[in-house]
């Protein structure tokens, strides 16, 4: 790839711009919050279980 060649590297990541941009609808939304709160005690439920020997 030259120098003299202005604009290239944005037309080859002009298709990731516009990937990462859209937002799809389609899927399950769930609230960042809830997310980390779930994960957050499904640790802390792994760890009980692991301490009481179940």
């Amino acid at each position: 790839m030259s120098s003299q060649e202005p604009g290239s590297g944005l037309m080859s990541s002009a298709g990731l711009v516009r990937y990462f941009d859209s937002e799809d609808k389609k899927g399950i939304q769930i609230d960042p919050k809830s997310l980390v709160a779930f994960s957050v005690l499904l640790g802390v439920l792994v760890l009980l279980l692991n301490a009481f020997g179940a």
